[in-house]
């Protein structure tokens, strides 16, 4: 590979990192493969707490591949590092060229064990196992620098044994496609769940009042241990359209003095996916009406609290919420202040921004959601780089 084609300033991103990392003991261990430019430990821009990935920017484009050959997944404080070619444009990480998903894998399987699996088909640019607090959650990805190397991947990996399971391994399919997909599968579906009926039904009076909507395979009514129906019960159908017929004509209607319920059956974990889709639904929502109305407050004299923020910050407008965040009783130095308008909120801004609150200046900015704050790091990060590779130079006349 020819790392300085795609990556002329031969930068290298660092991640899954140990929260005590410092640039220091990456520098220790970096600058052993050649001289390095510079290294930053990305950090929440509030709590300056890591968020546990770095970037580390050689001069020469060899001594970069050298490390990433040579360090990929060696330990710092207990943890080893994923070390792979900084890709910063995200339509590029996003496209889903070159990537594959790999599923069904063994909880022993790491990170290490699948680069060294799928290294043998070409160039990698990044490889990750999802994992939560339990370890592996069976799946992960590999990025490769072409889409033939992924190609290869999928025709020699797929099926194959991986400490004794068989492993799924496939194209990886971008958000926006997955949910196409997933919007397709809602529209179309065999198995009717229905629910909040009494005694009245058994499984032979479930099918008789399904079957005029077409053709089942099945009907159950789940029952408990003493054999008693638990006001449930489950219609599967042969075609979709009768499924959906079904669905249509009973949801709502009312039997024994109750409101049937009668939808889509669903696996546990895809209720589980639309829950948290709705969820994040709601919170998005959450986040735009409290878009350019929420400022943060930094700087405060340890007297400010809650009363007295709102006090200082009321003049501009009508505030509906005035938090100093503390621990222990104490506090924190920091606050939010949320107005009901973005013309009062960016007034407070104006006036407030650097005014003398009990001797101490106060720094007054218009708060931000996490994912904005990691790009706005990662902005001025790719502008410090910038200026390192281009100087500025000043001509003068003579």
């Amino acid at each position: 590979m020819n790392p300085a084609t795609n990556y002329p300033m031969a930068s290298l991103y660092v991640g899954d990192l140990h929260p005590e990392v410092t640039e220091a003991m990456l520098f220790e261990k970096f600058s052993t493969c050649g001289p390095v430019l510079s290294i930053r430990v990305c950090r929440d821009m509030v709590t300056r707490r890591s968020l546990g990935y770095a970037y580390v920017n050689f001069q020469q484009p060899h001594d970069a591949e050298r490390a990433m050959d040579t360090m990929n997944f060696d330990t710092i404080k207990g943890r080893p590092i994923r070390i792979m070619w900084s890709q910063r444009d995200p339509s590029l990480r996003k496209s889903g060229v070159g990537n594959v998903f790999i599923k069904n894998l063994d909880k022993s399987i790491d990170n290490k064990a699948l680069y060294d699996t799928f290294s043998a088909f070409g160039n990698i640019l990044s490889c990750k196992i999802a994992c939560d607090e339990h370890g592996s959650k069976g799946y992960g990805f590999v990025h490769f620098e072409t889409e033939e190397a992924a190609r290869q991947s999928i025709e020699k990996v797929n099926g194959m044994l991986l400490n004794g399971k068989k492993v799924y391994v496939g194209r990886f399919i971008p958000r926006k496609e997955r949910i196409m997909q997933m919007g397709d599968k809602h529209r179309k579906y065999n198995n009717v769940y229905i629910k909040n009926f009494g005694e009245e039904l058994d499984d032979e009076k479930l099918r008789e009042m399904f079957e005029q909507y077409g053709k089942i395979i099945s009907a159950k009514v789940m029952f408990d241990s003493g054999a008693k129906p638990r006001g449930f019960g489950f219609v599967s159908f042969e075609e979709p359209e009768a499924a959906e017929k079904a669905v249509q004509a009973l949801n709502g209607s009312e039997m024994g003095g109750k409101q049937l319920y009668c939808g889509r059956a669903q696996k546990k974990a895809e209720r589980q996916a639309e829950l948290k889709e709705h969820f994040e639904k709601i919170k998005l929502e959450r986040i735009n009406r409290y878009q350019g109305v929420n400022l943060y407050v930094k700087n405060l004299d340890d007297g400010v609290d809650d009363e007295k923020l709102r006090e200082e910050f009321s003049k501009f407008g009508t505030i509906t919420s005035a938090k100093v965040m503390g621990e222990g009783g104490r506090s924190k130095g920091f606050g939010f202040v949320c107005f009901s308008s973005p013309e009062e909120a960016t007034k407070a801004v104006t006036e407030m921004n650097g005014r003398i609150i009990v001797a101490k200046p106060l720094y007054v900015a218009l708060a931000q959601r996490k994912e904005d704050r990691r790009a706005h790091l990662a902005s001025q990060h790719m502008q410090r780089l910038q200026t390192i590779r281009h100087p500025v130079m000043l001509c003068f006349k003579s």
